[in-house]
């Protein structure tokens, strides 16, 4: 049985607003067209789906389990359009992604942007949290991933959520009697204030004994054995091991990645771009 999605939408919609004259004003149709809708849905499904009173309306039964399954139909039919329907948006998009954020699956999605909104320019520029920060500030930047501290700012801007660990290489070695040797970026960096604040509050003697504005750069010092350092727990390679409580070093705080926005109104190119990445972060995390 292949069900209208104009029906299905209808049903949604009624559900969402809580009643068919919202339901219609949404879809901008009348109220009559509604009814209309939901009467053939429910005919179409063999059951009521609806129970409606002068004063009240709700879901049946059989309507939550509908309900449950339109929205699937719903959310693939929109994904399948927005995946093969050549859009009209131009511009350019200018995009700050800190090089930890980038992964195997960023560049798939960048492509997946291009193809589907082929007349958009997408100016990517990779930087360290604080500098992506100040380029949007400057209005130079439209969009960029950062890291702030967890439950900061706006929930609906959180891409992804971890926390920061110390790692080492798994034959690191430490014998007590010289400062703990530390590998860090230069100041300012996010990694480098969170671990010196936790290792000045617990006490403990350490020494930056690598410095690197690379993150590869600090990964390479890491393996080697010559250093440990903090980082978000997705940062973790093969070869390194989280030595959390080892040598008296203390616990480390949660963080989030989130979707930092210049504060003039965004471009159409900007915003189908932003929901892009927030749908490609709640699929990676699902």
């Amino acid at each position: 049985m292949d069900f209208d999605t104009a029906l299905l939408r209808a049903f949604v919609a009624v559900h969402d607003t809580g009643g068919f004259t919202r339901a219609a004003e949404r879809l901008h149709l009348s109220q009559s067209a509604i009814s209309h809708q939901i009467r053939r849905l429910e005919d179409q499904a063999g059951t009521a789906l609806l129970v409606r009173t002068t004063r009240s309306l709700r879901l049946t039964e059989d309507g939550e389990d509908f309900l449950r399954h339109a929205r699937q139909i719903l959310a693939a039919q929109d994904a399948l359009s927005r995946r093969f329907q050549r859009s009209s948006i131009a511009g350019a998009v200018r995009f700050g992604v800190p090089e930890n954020f980038m992964g195997a699956r960023l560049p798939a999605l960048l492509a997946q942007f291009a193809h589907l909104f082929p007349a958009v320019r997408l100016d990517v520029t990779v930087g360290t949290y604080l500098d992506l920060q100040k380029l949007v500030a400057a209005d130079a930047l439209d969009l960029a991933v950062i890291m702030a501290p967890a439950d900061s700012g706006d929930e609906a801007a959180v891409l992804r959520r971890t926390r920061f660990v110390w790692a080492a290489a798994q034959d690191f070695r430490h014998d007590g009697a010289l400062p703990l040797p530390l590998a860090f970026s230069p100041a300012p960096c996010m990694h480098r204030q969170v671990g010196v604040d936790a290792l000045e509050s617990a006490g403990l003697d350490w020494r930056v004994a690598f410095t690197s504005p690379s993150q590869q750069g600090l990964r390479a010092a890491v393996l080697a054995g010559l250093a440990i350092t903090a980082l978000p727990q997705g940062d973790l390679e093969a070869g390194m091991v989280v030595i959390d409580g080892q040598f008296g070093l203390p616990a480390l705080p949660a963080a989030q990645f989130q979707l930092l926005r210049r504060a003039a109104s965004q471009t159409a190119a900007a915003e189908a771009f932003g929901q892009m990445l927030r749908e490609w972060s709640a699929a990676a995390l699902a």
